[in-house]
């Protein structure tokens, strides 16, 4: 009954057809005005009766405060309670089961990979995990929810009471690593919406429900970040734990991480001020523009006697402004109720605490994945400075980016160059190559093994930097070639016969005579200028070590 069918197709194209008509654009943007409203938590709410009073103060006393609830879709073949595949481009109302339509008859079945992806973000983020955890209802409508409510965890979440630690990189240089900690105040289960189709042309919205029931952990944040960059840091390192989790992949740019954040402003030692929510970010610079535009545009809302207004705002990327939705006067009545579909989710913290008759294979044991969890961002990069001396700013980079940290540790140990040397060529040599193509190192045509070889070879002192390069973009045209071949084939060895390197420098120091009086004043930077000169006669194979000796020799 999960799989779509012809039948199934036909019956949502006329639901499609039935909904062109009855919610036109108007009506379906009054509908929006008071469908979801996300709950806050009580440090919010308290406040949100308190206006804030007229001041001469300047704006420097105003601080922000920023909270932030994420919506991460859980990396799963099926839905949350379905066995309808998931799938981000596929056609419209292709992968619909009958649930997921809210047929009459039809029940929920959880999915376990979608509870063992929970247990395992909860872990990573050091949460605690309720053995007991409940499912609600909680209703609303809107035209891509079906069953008029959504499966959530309000009373018991899965997990609560966690903590995410993020570094970004700060002082006059971007060259120093502040470290933070935000509180997670929970984590919950539940099914995501499907999707509105607005069709401007003809007034119409239709409906695609493929997205309808997919698994998503919404995770709530204390406000403990008080500006964009914080925000923007902490949801990078949040994208990074879940990629190497892989409970979800975390494409903000295909929607499966979504960010609302809370922003309000006050003055330190006083009650938080009244908050607005700018709703569905999908880019973390786009996050951190938002809530520093947000922040300014509420001091400047303050300072000038005005009022904050408790609502709903969208960023617009163009302007950089963020926008009114609607406004939060009126709260919703969400009428939560207990699922009755779904019995208490039991989660148990070690197999010996499994009942008797209960195959520990088909339930979860918090044991079993905690022995599952991989190396985190955070340990990662620390590893990285212990075993490699390798700069702060360099082990963001490295793990940060796709692939590239695995491909460093390769190179660094097929080859004899230190790796504070290697990291230049793979961040830069490399990944410049890359860049002009739009590809990540995982895609790159110059394996580790190849890359080594050309670096072992200019340590070996038989090409030089230069020629080290020419040889790196040959094997990127030509991947199946080695570097050996490319030296030999196109005679790009170093030149050390003393002889022919005599001659050439005498001919550059008798071709520069200006340059050659300086270096006899004392102006030694004007030698690389003769170096360079020599290297060009040579094509760059020039011993750079013996041309600098001759050099100084000639001009002294």
């Amino acid at each position: 009954m999960a799989a779509p069918s012809v039948g199934m197709s036909a019956l949502l194209w006329n639901i499609n057809k039935q909904i062109s008509v009855l919610y036109r654009r108007p009506l379906l943007q009054n509908a929006h005005s008071w469908c979801v409203i996300r709950k806050l938590h009580a440090s919010f709410s308290r406040c949100n009766s308190q206006p804030l009073l007229k001041t001469k103060s300047s704006s420097q006393e105003l601080v922000g405060v920023v909270g932030l609830e994420i919506h991460a879709q859980i990396h799963s073949n099926t839905k949350l309670f379905s066995g309808s595949q998931v799938g981000f481009s596929a056609p419209p109302n292709s992968l619909v089961s009958f649930f997921d339509a809210s047929l009459p008859g039809t029940l929920p079945v959880l999915n376990r990979r979608c509870v063992e992806a929970a247990v395992m973000t909860a872990l990573a983020l050091n949460c605690h995990i309720n053995s007991r955890s409940l499912f609600d209802r909680k209703h609303y409508f809107y035209a891509d929810l079906p069953t008029g409510y959504q499966i959530t965890q309000q009373r018991r979440p899965i997990a609560v009471d966690g903590r995410l630690t993020y570094s970004h990189l700060g002082g006059r240089k971007r060259n120093q690593v502040v470290t933070k900690t935000v509180r997670i105040i929970q984590i919950q289960l539940e099914q995501d919406s499907g999707k509105s189709l607005h069709d401007d042309q003809r007034s119409q919205t239709l409906i695609d429900l493929n997205r309808a029931g997919v698994g998503l952990m919404e995770l709530v944040m204390e406000p403990d970040m008080s500006c964009g960059e914080e925000a923007a840091a902490a949801v990078r390192e949040l994208q990074l734990i879940l990629q190497a989790l892989g409970t979800c992949q975390g494409n903000m740019a295909e929607g499966q991480l979504r960010v609302d954040a809370n922003v309000s402003v006050h003055r330190p030692g006083e009650p938080l001020g009244i908050r607005t929510e700018v709703k569905n970010i999908n880019s973390a610079r786009y996050l951190a523009r938002a809530i520093d535009y947000e922040i300014q545009r509420q001091k400047e809302a303050v300072l000038s006697g005005g009022i904050v207004q408790n609502e709903t705002r969208a960023f617009d990327s163009k302007t950089g402004n963020t926008v009114p939705m609607r406004d939060k006067e009126g709260l919703q009545d969400y009428r939560f109720m207990p699922e009755p579909n779904l019995p208490p989710l039991t989660v148990y913290q070690e197999v010996g605490a499994v009942p008797r008759g209960v195959d520990p294979l088909q339930v979860v044991v918090v044991e079993q994945l905690r022995a599952r969890l991989p190396e985190l961002p955070s340990v990662r990069r620390q590893r990285l400075l212990t075993d490699y001396a390798i700069l702060p700013e360099h082990s963001f980079t490295l793990v940060t980016e796709d692939g590239m940290m695995d491909y460093f540790e390769a190179v660094v140990r097929a080859t004899r160059m230190e790796p504070r040397k290697v990291i230049g060529w793979v961040m830069n040599e490399l990944m410049g190559l890359l860049k002009q193509q739009g590809l990540t190192v995982s895609q790159s045509p110059v394996s580790a093994v190849a890359l080594a070889e050309v670096l072992d070879l200019q340590e070996a002192g038989h090409i030089s930097s230069s020629v080290a390069k020419q040889v790196l973009q040959e094997l990127y045209r030509s991947p199946g070639k080695t570097a050996q071949q490319i030296v030999q084939e196109q005679d790009l060895g170093l030149v050390k016969d003393t002889t022919e390197l005599h001659s050439i420098c005498q001919r550059v120091v008798d071709s520069n005579p200006d340059q050659v009086q300086a270096i006899k004043k004392g102006n030694k930077k004007v030698l690389n200028k003769l170096m360079g000169l020599v290297q060009r006669e040579t094509k760059g194979r020039a011993d750079p070590v013996l041309v600098r000796a001759i050099l100084e020799e000639k001009t002294s």
